[in-house]
């Protein structure tokens, strides 16, 4: 059997055993389109993660057999092209949700708590300089008897739910499918969860119902001393009016992991918010502590077995 992982380098060191003991394992570290189409001319099995995976790669591969996502997002497939030509698509669920759930407190307290502030404060000199034991200029609060606001209410999502409650926060949720009925927390419009929250953390995927759902109307009705993170998917939050909502005052602050486009553009306004320290970016890491992706090995391989 052969398989062909296009852009391995986004799995960074973690080991590919597991699924080179299920036959011969091709890896390159990435693959322009000129590169995919002519790696996969003899592949049984593909496995990607962000690469595009349309008609004209499909039929550049005419052994193909199974295509396997090393994610669990598969909008970067034509599903419906591959189901046609009756190759299977598989990815991976519920891998990275104990990764994701931590990076997304990790954001929230690091926000909440001025982290950023602080350590410069002292790494500068000026707490040497201070002549006070403590600096008590920049407010940061408890996270108990606060609202979490939750877009999105999926696994992570309502993992998120249940770390919150365990700080003591109020929880309460937005479904931007419709669809999610929990028992556990009240389900609330988006207006009223914008404005009503002192933390929002948003968990939802990418598609046309939340493309853009967050901008400028909708952050202007945050309080000005809440947080929002961005664990989901890029394109939820408006990354202009997210600038301006920051360097505005609009809101205290916020944490995104996820862009519209990824790498991040270097004209992209984030990278220009006057107020940094009110801003944490990360590179789309969120999903991938090494147990996740040790896991998600592990589910590959699982999906190669099952479905070759």
């Amino acid at each position: 059997m052969k398989i062909v992982f296009l852009d391995a380098a986004t799995m960074g060191d973690v080991s590919f055993s597991p699924i080179s003991a299920l036959g011969e394992l091709e890896c390159f570290q990435t693959s322009d389109r000129e590169e995919a189409l002519q790696r996969v001319k003899d592949a049984e099995v593909l496995i990607i993660n962000k690469i595009k995976v349309d008609k004209e790669l499909v039929d550049a591969a005419p052994k193909l057999r199974l295509i396997c996502e090393a994610a669990t997002g598969v909008n970067n497939i034509d599903l419906e092209y591959a189901a046609s030509k009756g190759i299977p698509v598989r990815n991976a669920v519920g891998y990275s949700t104990d990764s994701v759930v931590q990076m997304t407190f990790m954001m929230i307290l690091s926000l909440v708590g001025r982290c950023r502030y602080f350590d410069d404060f002292v790494k500068s000199g000026e707490y040497s300089r201070s002549g006070l034991f403590t600096d008590v200029s920049k407010m940061f609060f408890e996270l108990r008897g606060k609202r979490l606001g939750i877009i999105g209410l999926g696994n992570i999502g309502g993992n998120v739910a249940k770390v919150g409650e365990a700080f003591g926060m109020n929880v309460s949720y937005f479904s931007t499918s419709g669809t999610s009925h929990s028992k556990d927390y009240p389900s609330v419009d988006l207006d009223t969860l914008m404005s009503s929250s002192d933390i929002i953390s948003i968990h939802a995927p990418y598609n046309e119902r939340t493309a853009g759902l967050v901008g400028a109307e909708q952050l202007r009705k945050m309080k000005s001393t809440a947080y929002i993170v961005n664990m989901g998917r890029g394109g939820i939050i408006d990354e202009a009016a997210l600038a301006e909502a920051i360097d505005g005052g609009w809101i205290a602050g916020a944490g995104v992991d996820v862009f519209t486009a990824e790498p991040l553009p270097a004209d992209n306004p984030l990278l220009n918010v006057r107020n940094r320290d009110r801003l944490i970016l990360t590179p789309h890491i969120g999903w991938a502590s090494i147990e996740a992706r040790e896991r998600l090995v592990a589910m590959i391989a699982d999906n190669i077995a099952a479905g070759y």
